[in-house]
């Protein structure tokens, strides 16, 4: 029997909690690096702007997902399906399918070389309030958005000319 990576369905929200919880209950069974050997909720780093203010945050690569490597043995099928949160196997009918080894090798390699992924909270024509520096407190038009150096231009009314202004994404805000 081969040790295989599974995509367990969790109750959306619940990842973490599922996988602590199942790592217990793999402990307390005596099954913790005997049928079931490691946990994963696949996740990336991602730059969301909050009150002006640049912040990181852990995405989930897989919302209400999480990856469980273990020998499917009856034990560890009931183990993984009585956990609470746990709504079932990803299968065909009612057979567990394990991944492919160059699904996982592809999804590992992708978490190894993801880098932090900014957040575009804006589109073009979004009325925006400039919140920081020479044009604060200045309303405006978006006319262009440009992800990869987190810039929007944006066009404000400077003594009755639409004027357009280039300005980071932390200096602004959505009206």
């Amino acid at each position: 029997m081969a040790r295989s990576w599974y995509a367990v369905h969790t109750i959306s929200g619940h990842e973490k909690k599922v996988s602590e919880l199942l790592r217990r209950r793999a402990d307390m069974m005596n099954l913790w690096n005997v049928d079931v050997f490691e946990i994963m909720i696949p996740t990336e780093k991602e730059l969301v702007n909050r009150n002006g203010k640049r912040a990181e945050r852990d995405r989930k690569v897989f919302p209400g997902y999480i990856l469980v490597n273990m020998y499917l043995t009856d034990d560890s099928f009931k183990l993984v399906k009585g956990t609470s949160g746990v709504t079932g196997f990803v299968s065909s009918g009612s057979k567990p399918v394990p991944m492919e080894d160059y699904e996982v090798r592809r999804i590992l390699t992708n978490l190894e070389q993801s880098q932090e992924v900014p957040k575009i909270a804006f589109n073009k024509t979004d009325i925006v309030r400039v919140v920081e520096g020479p044009f604060a407190d200045y309303t405006g038009r978006i006319e262009e958005v440009n992800p990869d150096r987190e810039k929007v231009k944006v066009m404000i009314s400077i003594f009755g000319r639409d004027t357009a202004v280039e300005l980071d994404f932390a200096h602004v805000q959505k009206e």
